[in-house]
C-alpha cells in the first residue's frame, strides 16, 4: 500500500502540479488510512481494500467528532487515489466510488462590509518601515485582486505589474491567469518594492530563470502562507467590528462587493480562477440574504403580524 500511495503523491506533485498545501493534506489523509488498515487488517495490497474498510475508516473519524467537511475531504482523497490506481492498472475497480459522502452544512462565505474592508487595508498606513509597507501592499493586493493566499505568496518581482493595471498570478494546477489590480494596490506594491535593499532586486540576478520573491520575511525569504495569514490576523485585530479573519475573507469580500456592484458571475469566475461556475454561484446566496435582510429592515410591511387564528 505504501508504494501505491507514494506513486500517487508523486503523480500529484509532478504531473498535476498541485500546491504543497494540497499535497500535504493528501499525504496526511492517506497516512491516516494506511495506519487504520495496519491496525485493523494488517498490511495489505490496494486490491484487497473494499468499500466496507473505507466506510469503517470514515466512521471512526465520525465517532471522534471530526467535522463532516473533513470526512468528505478524506473520502475525496481515497476516491482520487483509487481512481489513479485503476487508471494505471493496479486495481480493477474503485472501492471508494460506492461510498456515500456525508451531507455538508451549507455555510455562506465570511466577508467584510465595504467600509470594514477599506478600514482593514488602510490599517498599516501610518507604518513607514519596510514591513509596514509590505503589510499594506499585502492587504491592498488581497482585497484588490481577490487572489488566493497561496497565489499571493507565489508572486515574484519578475512577474511585475503589467501595463493596463494587470498582474500575473499562478493559480491551482500551475494555471497562469492575469487579473486587474487597482491603483491603491499598485502604488502600495511600488512603495514596498522601493523600500527593498537594492541587492535583492531582479536586476542583480544574472540567472533569467531566478524568481525573486515579492513578499518576504526579515531574512529575505519568500513569505509563507501561514505568515501572510498572521499579517491579516494582526491588522484585523485592531478593528473591533472584525473578528480575527483569514485572507480568504478578503477574497470573499472582493467577490461579494463585485457582485453588489453589478459584475456578472462569469466575470467573477474568471477573476477568482474558479474552474466551475457552481463554485462562484454561492455568492448569489450572500447577495440574496443581504437583500432579504435589507427588505426586512426597511419595508413597512415586511414583518406584519400574523392574523390571529379563528
Amino acid at each position: 500500500m505504501d508504494d501505491a500511495i507514494q506513486r500517487f503523491l508523486t503523480h500529484l506533485s509532478v504531473e498535476r502540479g498541485v500546491s504543497p498545501h494540497t499535497l500535504r493534506n493528501y499525504g496526511i489523509d492517506l497516512k491516516q488510512f494506511q495506519g487504520f488498515l495496519a491496525t485493523t487488517v494488517g498490511e495489505c495490497m490496494p486490491t484487497a481494500v473494499d468499500a466496507s474498510m473505507i466506510r469503517a475508516f470514515l466512521a471512526g473519524h465520525r465517532t471522534k467528532g471530526i467535522k463532516a467537511a473533513s470526512i468528505a475531504r478524506k473520502l475525496a482523497t481515497l476516491r482520487s487515489l483509487f481512481h489513479y490506481l485503476g487508471r494505471e492498472g493496479f486495481v480493477p475497480t474503485n472501492p471508494a466510488a460506492t461510498v456515500s459522502s456525508p451531507k455538508l452544512e451549507k455555510r455562506l462565505p465570511k466577508f467584510l462590509t465595504q467600509e470594514e474592508a477599506c478600514r482593514l487595508v488602510e490599517q498599516p498606513a501610518a507604518e513607514t518601515s519596510r514591513f509596514g509597507l509590505r503589510d499594506r501592499a499585502i492587504l491592498e493586493t488581497l482585497y484588490s485582486t481577490g487572489i488566493r493566499v497561496s497565489e499571493l505568496a507565489g508572486l515574484s518581482i519578475e512577474d511585475g505589474l503589467l501595463p493596463g493595471g494587470l498582474i500575473k498570478v499562478l493559480g491551482k494546477g500551475q494555471k497562469e491567469r492575469v487579473v486587474p489590480i487597482g491603483t491603491p494596490a499598485s502604488e502600495a506594491i511600488a512603495a514596498y518594492i522601493e523600500s527593498l535593499p537594492s541587492t535583492t532586486m531582479m536586476d542583480d540576478a544574472p540567472d533569467p530563470k531566478r524568481r525573486t520573491p515579492l513578499f518576504r520575511n526579515r531574512f529575505g525569504n519568500r513569505l509563507s502562507v501561514r505568515s501572510i495569514e498572521r499579517v491579516v490576523e494582526k491588522w484585523s485585530s485592531h478593528i473591533a467590528s472584525i473578528p480575527s479573519i483569514s485572507p480568504h475573507a478578503l477574497r470573499h469580500s472582493f467577490a461579494t462587493h463585485l457582485l453588489d456592484g453589478g459584475a456578472d458571475l462569469r466575470s467573477i469566475q474568471e477573476l477568482l480562477g474558479h474552474e466551475r461556475l457552481s463554485t462562484t454561484q454561492r455568492y448569489t446566496h450572500v447577495a440574496t440574504q443581504r437583500l432579504m435582510e435589507a427588505y426586512d429592515r426597511s419595508h413597512p410591511r415586511a414583518k406584519m403580524a400574523k392574523p390571529p387564528k379563528p
